[in-house]
């Protein structure tokens, strides 16, 4: 045991409850991707436990890109996040045109000699809100004025806004929410969030004319508001919440994963509510929550703007978007297609899933370097509006 600890010491730096929180969803990843995908083994006449390798490999690329995230110094991230924005526009603008679809949503792209699909809105979403927080933090001193400090964030927001739009409308709605806190913290006057609110209205706008996937989310937004009957994933996610009851059916007797599409990734969540009951659901929800609490505290603890600022809009982006899918889930809100973060099966998510808890806890290890630039931690502090 004191070795371990030593070890753990030596090697995992950072909240040490952010840590216990990732292994804690890797674990609930495990097992519950593990007896989702049995349906799937089943249509491919294949073994389940191939599915349970290939997800485990994903889950610690994963985790192995969040060690190496973490270990590296996070002010690091403020210099390549500006060019990882610019690669990130063509690789949009090639997803939108040429996009591979799966799942009848064409988000990905195909890369080439690995042969694995890549989503470009998840490097693209890490990319802004890196870039947003470094450009606020070297702005604190003349947050108001418009011309120097205001219209390259606002273009940016609105062009990788708009552009995810296109193939992805939800996680656009997300990516916006996130650069929205990130502005509020970092000071910016309110009435130049009014015209961020303006971009975004005009993205959105631009992403429902000439998007893909528009009339699909006009469709879904429709049928929620107006309360029409529900679509056949919700029901089923229903009927799987509902069976679950307090204390689930059991680890593997879910019946729901032989009928709800896509119970491995969209739905996970209901899988784990069927088997684990309503405490699953509360101790995977109180996970998220506490994942973003520890984020949060990087505004308190980190000694630079920069770092507050990108442990906090990091942690929000993570525990929203896995707020909207258990949402989905219960029934709180239209069906979006955003995967559960860190538990459902997937690649790209759980690669910049990883990447970004790996940046989050950079931060919180606390390396300064005093000739670096960037606001004081009496200036994070300061951010925080009463």
């Amino acid at each position: 045991m004191k070795k371990i600890k030593t070890w753990m010491d030596e090697h995992l730096h950072g909240d040490p409850v952010i840590w216990a929180v990732v292994f804690a969803l890797s674990l609930i990843s495990t097992l519950v991707v593990y007896s989702a995908t049995g349906t799937l083994a089943f249509k491919h006449m294949s073994n389940p436990e191939t599915y349970l390798f290939k997800h485990t490999m994903l889950l610690g690329v994963g985790l192995l890109a969040m060690w190496f995230a973490h270990k590296v110094d996070y002010r690091y991230y403020s210099r390549i996040s500006r060019l990882a924005l610019w690669v990130s526009v063509p690789l949009l603008i090639y997803t939108f045109t040429n996009g591979m679809s799966l799942n009848d949503a064409s988000r990905w792209i195909m890369v080439p000699v690995i042969n694995a699909s890549f989503q470009p809105s998840d490097l693209a979403s890490l990319a802004l809100i890196t870039s947003l927080a470094s450009m606020l933090s070297k702005r604190q001193q003349n947050i108001a004025d418009f011309k120097e400090s205001l219209i390259p964030i606002l273009i940016w927001c609105g062009v990788i806004c708009g552009l995810i739009a296109l193939t992805n409308l939800s996680s656009a709605i997300l990516l916006f929410l996130t650069c929205m806190l990130i502005m509020f913290i970092g000071r910016v006057p309110i009435k130049y969030l009014a015209m961020l609110v303006f971009v975004g209205a005009l993205s959105g706008v631009a992403a429902l004319k000439f998007g893909e996937r528009a009339e699909t989310a006009k469709s879904r937004i429709e049928t929620f508001i107006e309360g029409r009957e529900l679509p056949f994933q919700a029901k089923q996610a229903r009927i799987a919440v509902a069976t679950g009851g307090v204390t689930g059916k059991g680890p593997g007797q879910s019946q729901q994963r032989n009928i709800l599409p896509h119970p491995y990734s969209d739905f996970v969540y209901a899988i784990i509510i069927e088997e684990y009951g309503m405490i699953g659901g509360i101790v995977v929800l109180a996970l998220y929550l506490v994942l973003l609490s520890r984020g949060m505290k990087g505004v308190y603890n980190s000694e630079r703007a920069f770092g507050g600022l990108l442990s906090a809009g990091l942690s929000f982006a993570l525990v929203l978007q896995a707020m909207v899918n258990m949402g989905v889930v219960v029934g709180l809100g239209p069906i979006t297609g955003l995967p559960l973060p860190m538990v459902s099966m997937g690649g790209t998510s759980l690669l910049f899933t990883g990447l970004s808890i790996g940046i989050i806890l950079s931060v919180s290890r606390g390396e300064v370097d005093k000739n670096w630039g960037g606001g004081s931690s009496k200036e994070v502090k300061n951010m925080v509006r009463v």
